[in-house]
């Protein structure tokens, strides 16, 4: 008996492995022009060649599964008395980039390179968007990803996933030092990991998984601030709770937000309109920063306005609209935020 029950349950896992072999990659012709055919609110396209490893593609998704157990308290918590009445009206449509267009991080598109610290990348995003913000314009300061990802040990394991509210944690007590992208030389520790080639025609290096920079406790050579001096705080990190009213909101108070949600297949074929999951397997969690909303096209389709962190080569010049108000793929769910210490 219990040989026929280990034979049956090998047939079924056979069965399943067939049914996904028979599943087309995510990266041929075939997948796309599938999406295609079922995406009605987007448009799919190819952003990464067909070459691009499987192991590439998984390893961008940095948000680990854990990373709910280290959520921020709700803002209603932490701050009772800046929570916004609700009952006011909010505009159709709302761009941080034109809202503050004095800070020009908003409109900035970074690199994660074959790193999932994407968990790092939408909070230092969101962190410098909003030192810009409440300082009026006055302080423009990169927040250094390579810093976070490298230092903040309680905040995960660097490249190989981590946990966006203990990012802002680490902010308020820790705090991080300027930092801008791959060979800039900008600020004390920039991005250490190079932007890799998502197209075999370009310049870059192929895309191959990362390690963790090692976390240095000093500024590269040429940068005259010490360290310890260069480190900006935030004075409040929160969470944001999932009702899309109170999340606008904040974006329209303090500025850029972190988001997490969870990616599929299909995303990787975005290439324009409000994307809503249609076809493909979960590939992980992702964080991003969310900008802004509006709504799309003659049906009026409400969205969230998002940049990624792959490159101005992937999706819309790097950016890419979810469908907002339902908790598409849990876009809604896990909200963090903060304010700076100026």
């Amino acid at each position: 008996m219990k040989l026929f029950v280990a034979a049956v349950a090998l047939l079924a896992t056979l069965a399943n492995t067939t049914a996904t072999d028979n599943e087309p990659h995510m990266l041929s012709d075939e997948f796309i022009e599938l999406v295609r055919s079922k995406a009605k609110t987007w448009t799919p396209g190819r952003n990464f060649d067909a070459a691009v490893s499987d192991h590439h593609i998984r390893g961008l998704m940095g948000v680990h599964p854990d990373a709910h157990k280290f959520a921020l308290p709700d803002k209603r918590v932490v701050m009772p008395e800046l929570v916004e009445d609700d009952g006011g009206d909010l505009p159709e449509e709302f761009d941080a980039r034109t809202a503050w267009p004095n800070c020009p991080t908003i409109g900035e598109i970074r690199d994660q390179g074959s790193c999932g610290s994407c968990w790092a990348f939408g909070a230092v995003e969101a962190m410098s968007d909003r030192v810009c913000i409440h300082s009026k314009a006055a302080v423009n300061f990169h927040f250094s990803a390579d810093d976070l990802v490298s230092c903040c040990h309680t905040c995960g394991f660097g490249c190989n996933g981590g946990f966006p509210g203990a990012a802002w944690s680490y902010w308020t007590h820790k705090g991080i030092v300027s930092g801008g992208s791959y060979e800039s030389h900008e600020g004390c520790r920039p991005y250490e990991i190079a932007p890799c080639e998502h197209h075999t025609n370009g310049t870059r290096p192929p895309c191959s998984q990362g390690s963790t920079p090692r976390c240095q406790h000093q500024c590269e050579a040429g940068y005259t601030v010490d360290y310890n001096k260069d480190k900006h705080f935030g004075s409040k990190s929160y969470s944001v709770n999932r009702n899309p009213r109170e999340i606008q909101r904040e974006i329209m108070t303090n500025g850029p937000v972190e988001g997490a949600f969870t990616v599929y297949e299909d995303l990787i074929t975005y290439k324009t309109g409000v994307y809503q999951h249609v076809h493909g397997r979960e590939l992980g969690g992702h964080a991003i920063r969310i900008l802004g909303w509006g709504v799309w096209g003659d049906e009026k389709i409400p969205y969230w306005l998002i940049g990624n962190s792959w490159n101005t080569d992937w999706g819309d010049n790097g950016f890419f609209r979810i469908k907002r108000g339902e908790d598409h793929c849990g876009i809604e769910s896990a909200i963090s935020a903060g304010l700076p210490k100026l």
